[in-house]
């Protein structure tokens, strides 16, 4: 018997079926049976894209129309950028494109909530919106964004007009305003101010930890007003800190790193210690010409060397043994083959006492110390 698909009011109204004949020797039925559902389609693979191909992505979805419209609000490299990939991407299938489109719809939707009302409210909006797991994907995004975002105007600042609009202000606010700008302008910076304000200033980035929204907002406004751009949300983001500075001290002059140090001693000699011992670290000796090598590992104590190449690079000890007579590379090779079962503590502590070896030779002039380009040596 030929099957029948039924809708919904043709099974309504399909009579009920026939009830078997009495002494017969077979039933009779009259049967209505549904069309078997199609069996579920394979998932379809996305295709993994870059983010510019993402973008371009974007731009191809929303046609060109509202593309020109988006080009306005982008910079002439971005729109460079995105129309190079428009170009190269080619067909995109719909599941792809339907991906993209919604990872773009979540990230306008973060955008604006951040924007709103900070990322607290932003958390309470996405996760009302995608769950807790995909909102909390998104705001790491963004937190790790808005670090890149902050302050990014003062990038296109030369160094003289980054000091002319700082120097009058508290040090409080030159070091957070530093904290945000790259070191070797920070350096810049911090060279052309006056000895005290100096001080001050490092200090102040060296214990900075975090800065809170509302300051940061403030002084970022300020400073856009001053270079005619806009000011963004912000949440606590670590800045400064006594790693930043001691790459802010290792671009800085001779003179005006000795004047800081001389005033930090004075006030705050643990710190000033603290920053001068990140300024070097021991991986940074192939940096140096091959005299100080030589005069500094006359200096070391034997055991120091023997537990530093425990665990130092192949780049490091090269350049240590090529710059040791052939008897002592000799000990030092033959002492290294017998030396085991070292913990990592007493590595470390023999580097540093090398450090502190080659740091109180550069303080005597007695080598020197490559920082940054800023130093010419004459042969």
């Amino acid at each position: 018997m030929p099957k029948l698909k039924l809708g919904k009011k043709a099974k309504e109204e399909a009579p009920a079926p026939a009830p078997a004949a009495e002494g017969g020797d077979s039933q009779v039925y009259t049967t209505y049976t549904m069309e078997k559902p199609p069996e579920e389609a394979e998932p379809h693979k996305i295709r993994e894209l870059t983010n510019p191909q993402k973008a371009a992505a974007v731009i191809v979805a929303i046609g060109a129309e509202k593309a020109s419209l988006v080009y306005q609000h982008m910079d002439p490299e971005d729109v460079e950028q995105v129309t190079l990939e428009v170009a190269r991407l080619g067909m995109l299938d719909m599941y792809t494109t339907e991906s993209v489109l919604g990872e773009f719809y979540q990230m306008c939707m973060m955008n604006k909530a951040v924007t709103e009302g900070g990322l607290e409210y932003a958390r309470s909006v996405l996760e009302k919106a995608f769950g807790g797991a995909t909102a909390a994907a998104l705001l790491a995004k963004v937190t790790k964004s808005l670090k890149n975002r902050e302050f990014a105007f003062l990038n296109k600042a030369g160094d003289r007009d980054l000091f002319a609009i700082l120097q009058n202000e508290r040090a409080q606010t030159i070091a957070l305003v530093l904290s945000y700008v790259t070191p070797d302008k920070a350096a810049a910076v911090l060279e052309q101010l006056e000895g005290r304000k100096q001080i001050k200033v490092v200090e102040n980035m060296a214990l900075m930890d975090s800065a809170s929204p509302a300051a940061v907002k403030l002084i970022e406004t300020e400073m856009a007003k001053r270079f005619d751009n806009i000011a963004t949300n912000n949440d606590n983001i670590k800045v400064g800190g006594v790693d930043f500075v001691a790459s802010v001290m290792n671009n800085l002059d001779r003179a005006s790193e000795k004047a800081i140090f001389d005033g930090l001693a004075v006030t705050n000699d643990e710190l000033a210690e603290e920053i001068r011992k990140r300024m070097f670290v021991f991986e940074d000796i192939i940096t140096m010409d091959d005299r100080s090598v030589q005069r500094f590992v006359r200096d070391c104590d034997a055991r120091d060397l023997v537990l530093a190449l425990k665990a130092a690079n192949a780049e490091v000890s090269n350049k240590l043994f090529a710059n040791m007579s052939s008897r002592m590379a000799e000990s030092i090779r033959d002492d290294l083959e017998i030396t085991s079962n070292v913990r990592m503590k007493d590595v470390e502590e023999a580097q540093q006492r090398i450090v502190n070896v080659i740091r109180s030779l550069e303080e005597q002039g007695e080598i020197v110390i490559l920082k940054g380009g800023k130093d010419d040596i004459i042969a």
